[in-house]
């Protein structure tokens, strides 16, 4: 593995606003998938527009309220963080989070522009939570390691991530090793400190957990995780999400939910794209009809 004291910073000096939000060069996509590469993750700073930082931030809020969600009781979601899940059927400003052009580009450059929607959910570190046991998101996968990714994650930063209240921690090139962590071992590992709006990027394999919260205030982020085309989702959103609310997507969206044909076979219904079915379309040719 690849040893690091410290997460090599990517952003600017702390400020009290966002700066207007740019979209990736060509040049900083390649540099962020190069350091996917090598060291198994890559912060994007400044990636999120403030105000749908902003609007995410108040309907998570809302929601939290609405559901009356609490903590979980184990130690891997946490007894003191707050988690909501299958955010896509909580309204507009959630399904801008998986297509944002800061960020899907860097997940299609690890996977595949074929690739899924695993899951979409919040995560709300509050204080007094305890370390997350350090592991890798395709742990439960029976395949050797180490192996093309399957799996590309992510983390929006709702709030400012700080190594003081449970900021992603990370092994830098832990991606590459032959194994996954045996969970509950202690790992030394470096928090991925990043400011609001900037989003974590890794690749599944990286060996890494959230940290712990030893301040007053709530880590907030948005886990907004992504799968290869050929590998099940995490959440499924074909039943997960109502189909009336499916069919107001955008096609990008529909097709990262699932309603998709991976590579022409893989999921279709009786030789049709389940976009067609969703959309009302005609059908589309299936692989064997380019043999």
């Amino acid at each position: 593995m690849v040893a690091s004291n410290s997460v090599v910073p990517r952003g600017r000096a702390h400020r009290s606003t966002l700066p207007d939000v740019r979209t990736l060069t060509p040049a900083e996509l390649a540099d962020h998938t190069a350091r996917i590469g090598e060291q198994g993750y890559t912060i994007v700073p400044d990636a999120i527009e403030p105000d749908l930082v902003e609007e995410i931030d108040r309907e998570l809020h809302r929601l939290e309220g609405e559901l009356g969600t609490l903590p979980a009781t184990n130690d891997f979601e946490g007894s003191q963080t707050v988690r909501i899940y299958n955010l896509l059927v909580h309204g507009r400003p959630f399904e801008r989070i998986p297509t944002h052009p800061n960020v899907l580009p860097v997940v299609e450059s690890v996977l595949d522009d074929g690739c899924l929607i695993s899951s979409l959910s919040s995560i709300a570190i509050c204080a007094g939570e305890t370390p997350q046991p350090i592991h890798a998101d395709d742990q439960l996968m029976p395949i050797p390691k180490p192996h093309p990714p399957t799996v590309c994650n992510t983390m929006w930063a709702i709030t400012d991530f700080t190594e003081a209240n449970g900021a992603t921690r990370v092994i830098p090139g832990s991606h590459l090793a032959d194994a996954s962590p045996d969970y509950g071992t202690h790992y030394d590992s470096i928090p991925a400190d990043m400011e609001r709006g900037s989003v974590l990027v890794w690749h599944g394999s990286l060996w890494h957990g959230g940290g712990a919260n030893t301040t007053d205030q709530r880590r907030i982020g948005v886990a907004m995780n992504y799968c290869a085309g050929y590998i099940r989702q995490q959440e499924n959103q074909q039943l997960g999400i109502p189909r009336e609310i499916a069919a107001g997507f955008t096609e990008r969206l529909q097709r990262l939910c699932g309603y998709s044909v991976y590579y022409g076979l893989i999921g279709h219904i009786d030789k049709r794209d389940p976009i067609e079915l969703l959309r009302g379309e005609r059908p589309h040719g299936m692989v064997w009809d380019g043999l």
